[in-house]
Parts: C-alpha cells; structure tokens; sequence
C-alpha cells in the first residue's frame, strides 16, 4: 500500500468513532474476564466504522451512549469491574452488585458462584435447583470452581452429589467424611472434569479403584490427591493415577492398607514434581519404596513416613552417594518417621548427610538410636526447629546438651519417657531463646531444678539474657519429683504460657488446684481420670493468681518466718520479682521452720550433680542457701576450693563416699536432688573454719534415680549416717497417653 492511502487509512479510523479502548481483545473463555461462556462486553467501546454499521445497531449505540452520559461508572471496562468485586468478600454485597445491572450481574455473578455454600441443606436444596432450572439465566454449574461439603459430612449422601454432577468445572472437590458416598455418585461427577486441582475424600471407605480410575482417565491437571482411609483402593488405580496426572504434587496415602511398594515406585518414576507424600500406617511398604522415592523425587519438602514399621537403616543408606557430586535433599523441611522401629544410629546419620536443611525432624518411638544419631542431628544447627525424640530411651545428658548448643533455633522439643535425662540437660535446654514447646512426660529423674531454669531461662549477672520467657506449653506429667513451689515459679515467669500438664503429679492432685483443670477425655478409665491434671487456656491463668493469692495469704499470716522459700530465693538471687523484673527488696517467707534448699543451676558440674547450697542460719536444724560465687550472711561459697573428686559419691570431705540413702520413692511434694551441706554447730564461723567445711552428697546417673548418700554432720553432733526417705512408695506408671502430649501438628495436603 502507498504511503498516502495508508495516511488516509489512519484518518478514516480516526473519524469512526469518538470513543476507543485500550482493552486487548479476549476470547469467549477466558477467566480474567466476566466467567462467562458469552461475548465480551467491552467490544462495545471498540471503534466502528460508522458508515458499515448496521441499521439495527444504531439504537443500541445510542442507548449506550445516553446511559454513559448519565451514569460514568457505566463506562468501565469488564476488567475494572471484575477486580473491584474480587475485593467484596460479602455474597450479600455481591448479590446488590448483580441486581444494579446486567452487566454487573454478568461480572459479579461468578463471585456469587466460585464456592457456593454448602453448610446447610437449605443451601445445598437451593444450589441444586439453581442449576437443574431450565430457564437460567446463567450457566451456573459452569462458574462453580470449588465445592466442599465436608460440613454435612455422614449426612450426605449419593442422591445429594447427583445433584452436582453437572458441574465439570470444579477445581477443588472436597468431601471429607462424607462417609455415605459411593462410586455410584463420585464417577459420574468426575467423568468429564478436565479442569479438577485438588481432590480431597478423606474417609470414604466405599470408594473403590472404580473412582480412582475415573480421576485417572479425566484428571490430567490433578496436583493434590488425599485417599487417607479409603481401604479399598489398590495398587492398580494408585498406579494408573501416577502415570496419567503428571503434574501432581501432594499425595496422602494415609492407612491405605492394600498400598504397597509397587504403587509408590510407580508414584516415584512418575512424579518428578512431588512436593509431600504422606505414607502414615502403610505397613506394607518397604525400604527400597523409599530409596526410590527419595532418589527420584528431588524437590520434595515433607515426607511423612509414621508407623510404616518395615522400614529400616537401608531405605537411606542405599541412596547413592558420589564424593565429587553428593546427592542432597536440599529441599526437604519435614520427616517424620515415628515408630519406625527398625531405625538406626548409621540409618539416622544418612539422612542428615542427605537431608542437610531439615527443619522438623521427627524420632518418636525410634528405640534403637542413641547418643550417636543424636550427635549426628546437631549438624543440622540453625536449621532445626522442631524435634521430636519422644521414647528414645537410650540417649541421654551428654548428647541433648550437643542439641541445645549446636541447635540454638529450636522452637520444640519432646523428650517424653527419656528416663536417663537429668536436670543438667534440661537446664541447657532452658537457655533456648526460641523454645516455645518442651515435652518432659515421664522424665522421672527432673526436679524443681529444671523448672527454675524454664522459668528463668539463661541468665548472666543476674539478668536475663533473652528478655522474657517465650514459653507456651510445657508437658511435665509423671515427673513425680517436681513441687508445687518449682511451678508456682514457672507460672509467674512464663506469662505466655497457654498449657501446662501435671497429671500423675502428686502435688496437684488437689481440689483447690483441680478446679482450674479441664475436664479429662471421656475416653479415659477411671484411674486415668483420677490422676489426670492439664490446665490449658483460661486455666493456666486462673491457676497463675490462685497460686499468687496463697503465696501472699501465706506471707500475711506467717510473718514471723524469715526462712524463705526455694522459689523466692531463686528469685531473689537473681534480682528478680514475682513478674521476673528487677527489684532490690527483700525476700519473702513461706512461714517455714524446716531447712530450704536452693540450686547452683548456672555452675559447672558433672552430670546429674548440680549442687544445693546451704549456709548456717539461727536455728542448729536450719539452713540459709545461696548460690555460688554470692554472699550470705557473711558467708560465700567458692567451688573452685572443693574440687570435684573422681568418686561418684563422694564429696571433699568424704573421699570414701559411706553414708546414707535417699529413696526415689519420695512425694511428689519433696525435691530430691544432689546438694551441698554447710554442717555448723552454735559457733557460725566462716568458710576457712574447720568445723564448717562444706560436705557434699553426689547423683550419679549412671546408677539412676536410686540411693544416694548423706555425710554425718547435723550441726557438728556426729551421730553416724541418718537415713532419708519419702513417706510415699514410688508408683507403677502407666503409659497414659493425655491426649494433648505430643504436640506436632499435621499439615494439610490439599491447600
């Protein structure tokens, strides 16, 4: 064409029309747009030729035209209208937005409809005729984009999902619970759908490969799929899924018992953009499943492989390994291998060489490994957040003291029945700046110790070092040496603290402090129900001031006592109030005339022997206790002039280590735990004084939570060894599960 007729081209559409859009043009399906299978509404405002316009058209135009001149919004283009109503979260609002126009409506409407509501039967019976109604004026099966009837779950049934059947554009179908579905009503549904993201039947143990191979046939987009608890399903239809949707990413495979290695090697060859696999309780699966899913499956994020029983150290050592190119999991965050009994220390070592970011780690009821595989988890370092050693029996002080030193972000930790631990690891793990959640049930050998330290976390010249504590559960049931002072201590320290477990704790078992417990799991027998004492919520609080008003009761009619307790001295050692700020009065009194004890928590000791200080008093039967390195009524204990001896039992003045017992079977209201005494008579001397020598009774752990040894000395009287023991036998503890103890949490598969 020459150069003058293409100016005149250009003036002759310039002169066509008044008004243009810069809208880009849209095809009849496209989303962004109006939702609707009809034409674009904005084509209106494209320029026309006008001397081609058709005669029938004029009125039209002109009729758009006036509405433009008295109403401007008239003027918006379908996209404008389209993000303004995405933000109106309110289906009332959306409603007036349709009946303004036909245009709103055409641009509103598939708000309306995206997830229609489905948590009545009104609703569903409204829905339903909706899109049965021959004269609708919207395709509405068409605009419905999710569908979830999870709410009526076991009431709904196949005659309910029929009604649906024609909607073939759902992208997320889930029917959790709906128990009373059938294959009957799920194929039909499916059958047609390309368009399906995400299905969810969780519990439906009617479903049989009949629906799988549905989903297999037509659902070529799938990226979730959860069949937790569908029995019925086979290798077979898990197989033909795995090969047709190739884009699939979450799969939850949940107490499918048929499963077995077959169906996950398929999964594994196919899947190469698997994100999460849940293989909870599939028994059948093996470790050369894992090995493959591992290998081929390199962007995974979770793997959650709990109770699968049959899997060993191998699922992990045969994944290849080359020294010039070393095959990591650099992605993966979570594993979970609970109960996975046949694990190992080398099987454990593996996965953290392969798995060097894992974030949540977890070993529950893994009773082979020990100090090994733990010292191999402290590599992980800041990258741990959540761990999980809960019935690993073997591990003990030396490797949970690596944890918290290497691992310094951990947020959670249980260590529940890991009966070799003693005060000195859980007070390393007390100095965590980040530790949200600590699980301690059944950690027989703890005492108030431990507490003290939860409670005031790490501290350095007397001060806190990472500001207030940031504590929120704490799971303390069965540990039957702990007291009611080391609690009340915890509770004023810890304000964020929103659970709190002391079932089988002898010291609570009383009314005053039941009142504030919950109610315990209708499941449970009676002698569950008798010893059962979680305070959670409100109670937590409410037990906080109930505590706080008996101490001050307590202070009010005992005011001739000036022996304080082993909580306001610990307190008041560190400078500290009841809500762990600094103050420079005195220290209050528990109305007490027998000897208190009190910890050197932040001293060096060898394992299981922290020391109780004691200092002479007034009274020849009574005690005044400090910590190391602090002066007390003149007195000032120096550890580095007793040096600990090579005996288990034995103290500086007692190299043979012959003395008395100490019997674990003590009350849950006494706190048994290795201390040093100050023997004194009438005269008080100072620390050089012979007659005051410090004498020193030892833990070892290697021997457990049994006898321990008590010099002579009682005021300088002699007499030989005096035996103490508690006044209750210990009790056999059943492995009582609380129903709220093990504090990991699940994620969802589908989002």
């Amino acid at each position: 064409m020459s150069r003058p007729g293409r100016q005149l081209q250009r003036l002759s559409s310039d002169s066509s029309s008044s008004s243009s859009s810069t809208s880009p043009e849209r095809g009849v399906d496209d989303d962004n747009d109006s939702f609707m299978l009809q034409a674009n509404d904005s084509q209106s405002s494209l320029g026309i030729e006008v001397d081609q316009e058709p005669s029938h058209d004029v009125a039209a135009r002109l009729a758009y035209e006036e509405r433009c001149r008295v109403s401007p919004v008239a003027r918006l283009p379908a996209e404008l209208l389209i993000s303004i109503f995405a933000r109106l979260s309110a289906s009332s609002d959306l409603m007036s937005c349709m009946l303004v126009s036909k245009e709103w409506a055409r641009n509103s409407v598939g708000f309306l409809w995206h997830r229609p509501a489905m948590s009545k039967w009104e609703s569903i019976q409204s829905v339903v005729k909706s899109i049965r109604r021959a004269d609708k004026f919207f395709a509405y099966q068409d605009l419905v984009k999710r569908l979830n009837m999870s709410t009526l779950a076991a009431q709904v049934g196949d005659g309910c999902l029929m009604g649906m059947v024609e909607c073939k554009r759902v992208e997320r179908l889930t029917l959790t619970n709906c128990t009373k579905l059938t294959d009957t009503s799920l194929r039909p549904l499916i059958d047609g759908n390309r368009s399906l993201l995400a299905l969810d039947v969780t519990g439906l143990d009617q479903v049989t490969d009949v629906t799988m191979m549905a989903v297999a046939d037509n659902c070529l987009r799938l990226q979730g799929l959860n069949v937790t608890s569908c029995k019925k399903i086979t290798d077979a239809s898990i197989s033909a899924v795995a090969k047709s949707c190739r884009h699939v990413k979450r799969l939850k495979f949940n107490n499918c018992s048929q499963l077995t290695d077959k169906a996950i090697m398929t999964v594994a060859a196919h899947s190469s953009h698997l994100l999460e696999i849940d293989l909870h309780a599939l028994l059948n699966i093996e470790s050369p499943a894992i090995t493959a899913l591992l290998t081929s499956c390199p962007h995974l994020r979770e793997v959650r492989l709990a109770h699968c029983t049959r899997i060993n150290d191998f699922a992990f050592l045969d994944i290849p390994s080359n020294p010039e190119a070393p095959f990591t999991l650099d992605a993966l965050r979570i594993l979970d291998l609970t109960d996975c009994n046949e694990l190992g220390d080398k099987g454990v070592e593996k996965i953290i060489e392969t798995c060097p970011r894992l974030r949540n780690l977890i070993l529950a009821k893994c009773r082979h490994i020990t100090d090994r595989a733990v010292l191999a988890i402290t590599k992980l370092g800041k990258n741990l957040h959540y761990i999980h050693l809960g019935h690993c029996q073997r591990i003990t002080d030396l490797s949970v003291e690596a944890l918290a030193r290497s691992c310094n972000r951990i947020r959670y930790i249980d260590l529940a029945c890991c009966s070799n631990l003693t005060d000195v690891s859980i007070t390393k793990l007390a100095s965590l700046p980040k530790l949200k959640r600590i699980g301690l049930v059944k950690c027989a050998g703890i005492t108030d110790a431990s507490i003290y330290s939860l409670a005031m976390g790490e501290v350095k010249n007397g001060k806190r070092v990472n500001g207030a504590s940031v504590l929120e559960r704490v799971h303390l049931s069965y540990c039957t040496l702990l007291t009611l002072d080391g609690i009340r201590v915890l509770l004023t320290n810890c304000l964020k603290l929103t659970h709190l477990s002391l079932t089988g704790v002898q010291a609570f078992l009383r009314d005053d402090l039941l009142a504030f417990c919950r109610e315990a799991p209708s499941e449970f027998n009676d002698h569950q129900r008798d010893v059962f004492c979680v305070f959670s919520g409100t109670g937590v609080g409410r037990l906080r001031e109930h505590l706080k008003n008996e101490k001050a009761a307590q202070v009010i009619g005992d005011t001739d006592s000036v022996t304080p307790s082993m909580g306001d001295r610990i307190d008041d050692d560190l400078g500290l109030d009841g809500d762990g700020d600094d103050e420079n009065t005195g220290v209050d009194s528990d109305g007490s005339n027998t000897p208190v004890i009190s910890l050197d928590v932040h001293g060096s000791h060898r394992d299981g022997q922290t020391p109780i200080l004691h200092g002479p008093s007034s009274g020849s039967n009574s005690g005044v206790l400090f910590a190391a390195g602090q002066h007390h009524h003149g007195y000032q204990y120096q550890p580095h002039l007793y040096p600990w001896t090579s005996s288990a039992h034995a103290g500086p003045s007692d190299p043979s280590g012959a003395a008395a017992n100490f019997s674990q079977s003590a009350p849950a209201s006494t706190s048994f735990m290795p201390y040093t005494f100050w023997s004194h008579g009438s005269n008080h001397g100072g620390v050089g004084s012979s007659s005051q020598a410090p004498q020193s009774v030892y833990h070892d752990p290697s021997h457990g939570m049994g006898a321990m040894d008590v010099p002579a000395g009682n005021g300088g009287q002699g007499g030989g060894a005096q035996h103490v023991t508690g006044m209750m036998s210990a009790a056999v503890l059943d492995d009582v599960d609380e129903g709220d103890e093990a504090f990991g949490e699940g994620s969802e598969i589908i989002d």
